[in-house]
């Protein structure tokens, strides 16, 4: 199977997933300490990918979006952003709404002691 194919399935057998350095439990850089811790605060199930352990993947998540960073959120297949976008969208209340419109369980508690903290 090609990474291509691999991400393909991933992002569509998963609500949400997110590509990082590292893992859920122990990220590797900080911005995807950031998108990972968000995602855990606000009680998001997710499934991760480390890109690290995979050269083809950390590659092929880079074609697949069109996008040269890591991480990268999916949310019901679709790319939804790195570091910088979901921590605007959450700040925004924007990541809410998207979990909102496509059934996903998070914490709006949770999202909103987030936006406390950084308003």
């Amino acid at each position: 199977m090609t990474a291509e194919n691999t991400i393909k399935t991933t992002v569509t057998d998963n609500d949400v997933v997110l590509y990082m350095k590292g893992t859920k439990e122990m990220p590797q850089c900080g911005f995807s300490s950031r998108v990972a811790g968000v995602l855990n605060f606000m009680g998001v199930e997710f499934q991760d990918v480390n890109v690290l352990a995979d050269e083809t993947i950390r590659q092929g998540i880079k074609d697949y979006s069109d996008w040269p960073t890591i991480p990268q959120l999916y949310v019901k297949g679709e790319f939804v952003g790195g570091c910088d976008i979901i921590t605007e969208m959450t700040l925004s209340g924007e990541l809410d709404q998207l979990f909102e419109t496509n059934g996903i369980t998070y914490s709006k508690d949770a999202a909103e002691k987030i936006r406390e903290a950084n308003g």
